[in-house]
C-alpha cells in the first residue's frame, strides 16, 4: 500500500534527511508573515490609496442616497393627511431607491474586490522577488511563508523584507515620472 505524504510531513522529512546529509552544515531557516507584508507593505498601501481616491466618488454617491433613503422613510412616518395613492407612490420610490442602493453597494463591493484581488496578485510577484532577495543575500536555505503552525522570531525575517521593499518602493517613487 502506497502512502502519500502531505507537504508538511514531506517537507518535515526532506529536512531531517538534509540535515543528516550536511552534518554539521547549519541550515538557515526564514520565515516571512505574508499578512504582514501585505498589511504594511508601501507598494501595498500606495495600490489602497489609489483605489480609495479612485472609488470614493461612487461611495460618497452611495452614502449620499442612504441618507436619502432615512429622510424620505421618515417623511412617510411623519406624513398626515396624504391620500392612500400618494402613500403608495412614496412608498414605491422608497422600495426603488432601497433597491438600486442595494444593488449600487454590491456591485461597487464586487468590483472593489476584484480589484483588490488584482492589485495584489499583481505585486505578488514583486514581494515573492524581495523574499528571495532578501533570503539570498542574507544567507538562507529555505524560506517558509504564513501560514505555519509556529516561526520563532529568531527566524522572522518580514522585517528585512519589508525594509528591501521601502527601499524597492522609494526609488522607484523617485524615478516615476510626476
Amino acid at each position: 500500500m502506497v502512502r502519500v505524504l502531505t507537504l508538511p510531513i514531506a517537507l518535515m522529512i526532506a529536512l531531517m534527511m538534509a540535515g543528516s546529509a550536511w552534518g554539521q552544515a547549519d541550515l538557515r531557516i526564514g520565515y516571512v508573515d505574508m499578512k504582514r507584508l501585505l498589511d504594511n507593505a508601501p507598494q501595498v498601501l500606495a495600490g489602497r490609496a489609489e483605489l480609495d481616491i479612485e472609488f470614493r466618488p461612487r461611495n460618497e454617491a452611495l452614502l449620499a442616497d442612504e441618507e436619502r433613503l432615512v429622510r424620505m422613510e421618515q417623511d412617510l412616518a411623519d406624513s398626515i393627511g396624504l391620500s392612500n395613492e400618494q402613500i403608495l407612490a412614496r412608498e414605491r420610490e422608497i422600495r426603488n431607491l432601497r433597491r438600486s442602493i442595494d444593488r449600487r453597494r454590491e456591485d461597487l463591493a464586487e468590483e472593489l474586490n476584484f480589484r483588490r484581488n488584482a492589485e495584489i496578485k499583481s505585486l505578488g510577484e514583486e514581494i515573492e522577488l524581495a523574499v528571495q532577495t532578501v533570503a539570498e543575500r542574507e544567507g538562507y536555505d529555505l524560506v517558509l511563508s504564513s501560514p505555519v503552525a509556529f516561526a520563532s522570531p529568531k527566524i522572522d525575517i518580514t522585517d528585512q523584507v519589508l525594509e528591501f521593499l521601502e527601499v524597492d518602493f522609494e526609488l522607484r517613487s523617485r524615478r516615476a515620472p510626476q
